[in-house]
């Protein structure tokens, strides 16, 4: 009996691992902001009905995003990192961005607020995959052609760095030189730049009090159990009570005002708590399957000479890899304290909206892809 092969499901898994992980983001944030919700706000549905609203927004967004023509992604991807960089200028311009526990990363559109720095993650890997397609040759073979893509780095990093958005700074910069080394670009090179950048950000940290209490404060948390140490502490907790199989949903007690920030950049240690290791290993599972399944889309487009395609399917897969691990990291102990947002479960719309956007994009992508690549149905035919 004839079937079809294995490639032209990738788009339909990616699909179903995208729905099963905003399921039980919205699952996690219903029941981690429950107390909040109601202590706040009255209504302790109030985080759960938010977030469902920027869920049918994001949606809405990547159901755009999938209906755009690869083509046209190519063509305007120089006038989104305009767009970007226009938006973390205006971001610091003093009375529009707003300020939230001293970061300025924010502006306010009527109920909402928009993130450039999410948005820029996005533009920087669309223009960064048509420049590596354009001038790929020169990449690969002197320094010059690395020169043009750093300075637009540096540019983006120092703006977010003003804001300041340590976090969104080290995935930007991580996903741009992994991009630049999986195009071709001489290891010495890439290598020297990487090292650049963690000097200077060594020294970023160095210069920054708060930065170095975050950092000791990872070290040895019980050194301040009540000060800098005292979210981290909590998270280990929340971790220590899930043991095998959770404490059951909607019944952890970190989120009872121990944990801060429990729905937003700790949602994770609530779902351990909740669901044990075993939820947690599942979580770290499905975003394995995820990123992995991106991975293969963009291998499939390499094979077929598609370098765009496949430069944006690996630049996306990096941005939600880093998110991810550093989330569940700095969650877990394995990383210093960092605000960044485990994709499609911590709550947040800007997060989400991308986050679908990306994938809007990438199904797109593979939707563009033959239906029976010609080597397919060799194969099919020698059967």
């Amino acid at each position: 009996m004839a079937t079809l092969p294995r490639e032209n499901y990738a788009g339909a898994t990616l699909f179903v691992l995208t729905l099963t992980l905003i399921s039980i983001g919205l699952i996690a944030i219903s029941s981690a902001s429950i107390s909040l919700s109601e202590a706040k706000f009255g209504d302790e549905w109030h985080h759960a009905t938010r977030h469902l609203m920027y869920l049918g927004i994001g949606l809405t967004l990547g159901v755009v995003a999938y209906f755009i023509p690869v083509s046209i992604w190519h063509q305007t991807s120089p006038w989104f990192l305009m767009l970007a960089l226009a938006l973390l200028v205006v971001v610091l311009v003093p009375g529009v961005g707003r300020i939230v526990n001293g970061s300025q990363r924010w502006i306010p559109l009527g109920p909402l607020t928009f993130q450039p720095s999410e948005f820029a993650k996005f533009a920087v890997v669309l223009w960064l995959s048509g420049y590596m397609v354009r001038h790929g040759n020169e990449l690969r073979t002197v320094l010059r052609g690395l020169l043009k893509p750093i300075a637009v780095l540096v540019i983006f990093a120092g703006l977010l760095l003003m804001e300041p958005d340590f976090g969104a700074t080290v995935i930007l910069l991580g996903t741009a030189f992994g991009m630049l080394f999986m195009a071709g670009a001489r290891l010495i090179n890439v290598l020297g730049l990487v090292s650049a950048a963690l000097a200077i950000l060594v020294g970023m940290i160095l210069m920054a009090p708060y930065r170095m209490k975050r950092l000791m404060a990872y070290q040895d948390p019980w050194s301040d159990p009540f000060g800098s140490g005292f979210q981290l502490i909590q998270s280990l907790i929340a971790y220590g009570r899930g043991e095998w199989f959770g404490v059951g949903l909607g019944n952890s007690i970190q989120k009872l005002f121990y944990l801060p920030e429990a729905h937003t950049d700790f949602v994770f240690s609530i779902w351990a708590e909740e669901t044990g290791l075993v939820g947690a290993v599942a979580v770290v599972v499905l975003f394995a399957a995820f990123v992995g399944r991106i991975v293969y889309i963009g291998y499939r487009f390499l094979e077929e000479k598609r370098e765009f395609e496949s430069y944006v399917c690996f630049g996306f897969a990096l941005i939600f890899a880093g998110q991810a691990f550093v989330n569940m990291g700095v969650s877990s102990g394995l990383l210093p304290t960092k605000g960044l947002t485990l994709p499609f479960i911590s709550y947040g719309g800007n997060s989400l909206f991308v986050s679908c956007m990306m994938v809007g994009v990438l199904l797109k992508l593979e939707r563009s892809r033959p239906h029976r690549p010609q080597h397919a149905q060799a194969r099919r035919k020698s059967a």
